[in-house]
């Protein structure tokens, strides 16, 4: 009980840091471009609720703390929330400093601001962790093809390296399965450009797809094709105090050979196996100290959420770093100067970014589950756990939410940053602003509609849960 207490506040505070450091950065570029274009600024807010921490700075702006870091916001005199009258009683160096009383452009530039400066954080974030960590991975080379699977039947064997994805080269197993993770929930071919292990020459191969994970909420690109990157060998490490493996019999450094009378290929196959049958008596064969002996073992069965149960039993692998199995040969490393980390990390934010606003089209439209939207909870889950893995994955994780902040936030949705954008231009094209009652209309809709994505998300975050 006490882990799990630990863990909670672990992730809050994990979840609090998180979206503090991306809201701040957020706000602050409404802040910074709105001063710089003669805006008065009335307050500065990093949180929503009611307000534990305010003061006035020289600047004569109210900075505000508030508890829930859900958001925040930058209020500027002149806004929409000003009525007509209220600007008729400003005097006329006030009016010049309101928002309202600025040319498109600039509006369009403080508006875009925030967006922007979410995405200048995770080209920051990207360069330091290219300059500091530098690129590192696994030569996309295929240790096995699942029997009778998509790559089988397209002609993938084991020992062909991935060259490229629909064009786009491949240099380590994370190039793959993002270009390939990119395809989610279409129907079509995935192009292959492969070296193959026979003669070693380089040929396309297509793989059809049809709606392609489309129900899936954490999808495994390279498993779903039938592709093994890495081969993890069935060598059990460790057997786990009251799991059902310890009591039947299971040892640490047994050798899983056969499984529900599959041979067993890997420990990713093992994990698959027990997954598939939870409350199943499942006999096993396991090779300890150059013999055969078979044990029964039957999974207890754990509810993932969504109506789905998997096996468990209480082990884990002997392998505990890839390098421990790695060659040298395959393993890929890029260290980057100060100038050179500039472009990766541009590259990366803008092909992310991109990523995330064809993900939102594919469900809008319904290519893929709406049950991928995620909430504060697993947003905090996965800070905790990717801050417990180091800083370099973590800072990659802040990136990657930056980058879905931004893009976020330019949807064409009245209340955020894009549906302002939309009002500007459509004065820009009419040559007068959108008469403040539709104005007005807009933004209940959009209020209604982040409201219901907000809900959808916590249900997904508690539906993951139970």
């Amino acid at each position: 009980m006490f882990e799990i207490v630990v863990e909670a506040f672990s992730s809050l505070i994990a979840l609090v840091v998180t979206l503090g450091i991306l809201v701040t950065v957020h706000e602050y570029g409404h802040f910074w471009v709105a001063r710089r274009c003669g805006v008065k600024v009335l307050t500065f807010s990093i949180g929503f609720g009611k307000p534990f921490m305010k003061w006035t700075g020289d600047d004569g702006v109210d900075y505000v703390l508030a508890p829930i870091p859900l958001g925040g916001f930058v209020r500027m005199l002149g806004e929409n929330d000003f009525l007509e009258g209220d600007m008729r009683d400003l005097d006329e160096c006030d009016k010049a400093r309101s928002f309202e009383s600025k040319s498109a452009l600039q509006r369009i530039a403080i508006t875009a601001a925030g967006p922007i400066a979410n995405f200048l954080l995770a080209i920051v974030i990207f360069w330091l962790v290219n300059v500091v960590y530098g690129s590192s991975g696994v030569s996309p080379v295929i240790s096995s093809v699942i029997p009778e699977s998509a790559a089988s039947v397209a002609g993938l064997e084991k020992g062909d390296e991935i060259l490229a994805v629909d064009g786009a080269s491949t240099r380590i197993w994370r190039d793959v399965s993002q270009r390939l993770v990119a395809r989610m929930g279409e129907t079509g071919l995935i192009n292959l450009e492969v070296l193959t292990v026979r003669n070693g020459d380089v040929k396309n191969i297509s793989v059809p797809i049809e709606q392609w994970m489309n129900e899936s909420t954490a999808p495994d690109p390279l498993r779903e094709l039938g592709i093994i990157d890495i081969e993890i060998p069935a060598i059990v490490g460790e057997v786990f105090e009251g799991g059902v493996a310890k009591k039947s019999g299971l040892l640490a450094q047994d050798k899983i050979v056969r499984a529900s009378g599959l041979k067993i290929r890997s420990w990713a196959h093992w994990v698959e196996v027990i997954q598939a049958s939870p409350e199943l008596e499942t006999r096993v064969v396991v090779e300890r100290e150059g013999q055969l002996q078979t044990i029964t073992i039957i999974p207890e069965r754990k509810n993932l959420g969504d109506g789905i149960y998997i096996g468990v039993i209480g082990a884990a692998s002997a392998i505990t770093s890839l390098d421990q199995i790695i060659p040298e040969e395959m393993r890929r490393e890029v260290s980057y100067s100060l100038v050179e980390g500039i472009v990766p990390a541009v590259r990366e934010t803008w092909d992310k970014a991109l990523f995330i606003l064809g993900s939102v089209k594919k469900m809008v439209i319904g290519l893929i589950s709406i049950k991928n939207v995620n909430g504060p909870i697993t947003i905090a889950q996965v800070a905790g756990n990717t801050a417990s893995y180091g800083l370099n994955v973590y800072l990659q994780f802040l990136g990657l939410l930056s980058i879905s902040l931004g893009v976020m936030n330019l949807l064409p949705i009245p209340v955020l940053d894009g549906g302002r954008l939309l009002f500007i231009l459509f004065e820009m094209v009419t040559g007068s602003p959108l008469p403040e009652r539709i104005q007005a209309y807009g933004t209940q809709i959009g209020v209604m509609l982040i409201s219901g994505i907000m809900l959808l998300a916590v249900f997904n975050d508690v539906n993951r849960l139970f």
